[in-house]
């Protein structure tokens, strides 16, 4: 198949698609997209990790097979980076950039950013934000913009990105170590990651509708 037509067949949205196409270097592309540039709030970051570890299992039996030396680099350099990137983005342009969107849960995502950062201070809220699907697209510009201290927030943010990096792919990883065939289970697998990584946002917007609801009676 030529390049061009596999670019073309490539999901963005199916990590087996993006790891199968581009390997270790699309961990390091979607993550830094996810993390740094409000457009990557819909990249699957959760199921990308969790999927890459499985793959580097050397028995799984399916079409792709990665390095994990070369999945665990690529994933913190792209978390990191683009967490970073995503700070000194709010930090030069603000609450403009978002104020400019109109997607629901981008604004949704940066409330509950909001309340992260009130409710735990800094760094908490931007350790716990790493495993929050589009909380942790928007967290890192938002506290670029509301003035979090450059120290603190690249601090915590490379051990929340450490954490959830590493963690999900030695998860998957360890998981098709134990699993004999595990390629056959691969899409239940990552099915299931995807809806545990949506539960945080699923329960905010219950949550928000619920404190609509009582603001207007």
């Amino acid at each position: 198949m030529p390049h061009s037509a596999g670019l073309s067949a490539v999901n963005v949205l199916d990590a087996s698609s993006l790891l199968g196409t581009f390997g270790a270097l699309g961990i390091a592309v979607v993550l830094f997209a996810e993390t740094g540039l409000l457009v990557g709030f819909f990249l699957p970051g959760d199921s990308l990790l969790f999927t890459a570890g499985l793959l580097c299992v050397s028995d799984a039996g399916g079409p792709v097979h990665l390095s994990l030396p070369q999945v665990l680099l690529a994933a913190v350099a792209g978390a990191l980076l683009g967490a970073q990137a995503g700070f000194v983005i709010g930090r030069r342009a603000g609450r403009a950039m978002l104020s400019r969107s109109h997607n629901k849960r981008l604004h949704t995502g940066a409330r509950r950013a909001e309340e992260l950062l009130d409710r735990y201070g800094h760094a908490k809220a931007i350790v716990l934000a790493r495993f929050v699907p589009v909380v942790r697209t928007v967290l890192n510009p938002l506290a670029g913009a509301l003035g979090v201290p450059t120290r603190t927030f690249t601090i915590w943010q490379a051990a929340g990105g450490l954490v959830w990096t590493v963690g999900l792919v030695l998860a998957g990883y360890a998981l098709g170590s134990s699993v004999p065939n595990v390629d056959r289970y691969l899409l239940p697998m990552v099915a299931v990651i995807v809806a545990i990584s949506l539960i945080p946002l699923g329960l905010e917007l219950l949550r928000s509708r619920r404190t609509a609801k009582n603001g207007e009676r």
